[in-house]
């Protein structure tokens, strides 16, 4: 990754002509004030913002798929129509900061402060990707392959982040079939904790849930909401 100084920076941004796009491919951007700099339609791709102060920044139609923001300022940034897919923004200052149209697929948000951010029907992978109400059918791969079918009750608190992978704090566990459906089990053990077991017919419940929907990695019960989603895992 190639530093680049904030002299040589903002010259680029303010002589751009109008409509050029810019590329800062894997750029190391450091140490820096851009507050209410217009950096919009650009492609930051892979690049790193550290000690940089965005505070209503533009980046507006801008590619910022897999930068590094952690820990930076940047209240009422707009990021409309930006792709922020697997971006970092892990204990950042995101109040009002403009989503609408963004895709944040992947994106990292844990412990950001995201007090009145503003998306829309058009903002991906922001809100939640299982149903907010209601019961529904979700599988898991465990051990040795084996596919457990759970049913979620209406009861059940349920979170997903940026990703299709959602948790949940109980389930009942329908079915436990090999990948093919060939064959059926009456167990399965789950791939992350060795002491959690599935057992065809009853509930399962994780009692310390973390309900901090932004921490994947983290207590409850991991599933998806299809199949398919589950053998990819």
């Amino acid at each position: 990754m190639e530093r680049i100084t904030e002299r040589e920076f903002k010259k680029l941004i303010v002589n751009r002509r109008a409509g050029e796009s810019l590329v800062f491919f894997r750029k190391e951007i450091r140490d820096m004030d851009l507050s209410g700099m217009d950096l919009s339609g650009i492609d930051f791709s892979l690049s790193s913002f550290q000690n940089t102060v965005l505070d209503g920044v533009n980046f507006a139609g801008s590619s910022v798929e897999n930068v590094l923001f952690d820990g930076c300022s940047m209240q009422g940034s707009v990021f409309q129509n930006a792709n922020m897919v697997t971006a970092s923004f892990r204990y950042c200052d995101m109040q009002k900061c403009d989503i609408r149209g963004a895709d944040l697929f992947g994106a990292a948000l844990e412990h950001a402060n995201l007090k009145g951010i503003i998306s829309d029907e058009d903002t991906q992978w922001f809100r939640l990707y299982c149903p907010e109400e209601g019961a529904f059918l979700g599988y898991k791969k465990c051990f040795d392959d084996r596919l457990v079918q759970l049913l979620i009750p209406a009861d059940a608190k349920r979170i997903s982040a940026t990703r299709a992978s959602c948790r949940c704090n109980k389930a009942k566990v329908l079915t436990i079939k090999s990948l093919d459906f060939a064959e059926n089990f009456d167990e399965a053990w789950s791939l992350i904790n060795e002491d959690f077991v599935y057992r065809r017919g009853e509930w399962v419940e994780v009692k310390d849930f973390n309900e901090d929907r932004w921490q994947e990695s983290t207590t409850g019960i991991h599933f998806w909401l299809t199949r398919e989603e589950a053998n990819r895992c």
